[in-house]
């Protein structure tokens, strides 16, 4: 079961970004946004160009943890 501690700093990428990045690629556009490493435990959320898609990575203590998921059609 994954739990995500109350007080989670949350970083959320305004800029659309390619959804065939996985955790490299993800972990590249944190380095370069926010100039603050993935290991911190903070979450990173990003959107596809649609809007129509969220992936979010987070430092779970003992590796990386992402999320993904396919909006309806409301967004």
């Amino acid at each position: 079961m994954l739990t995500c501690p109350t007080h989670l700093p949350i970083y959320f990428c305004a800029e659309p970004v390619d959804f065939r990045k996985s955790f490299d690629g993800l972990t590249g556009v944190i380095a370069s946004v926010f100039e603050i490493s993935v290991l911190d435990g903070h979450l990173f959320p990003f959107i596809n160009k649609r809007r129509d898609r969220i992936k979010a990575m987070w430092w779970d203590r003992d590796g990386l943890v992402l999320f993904y998921k396919r909006l309806d059609d409301s967004r």
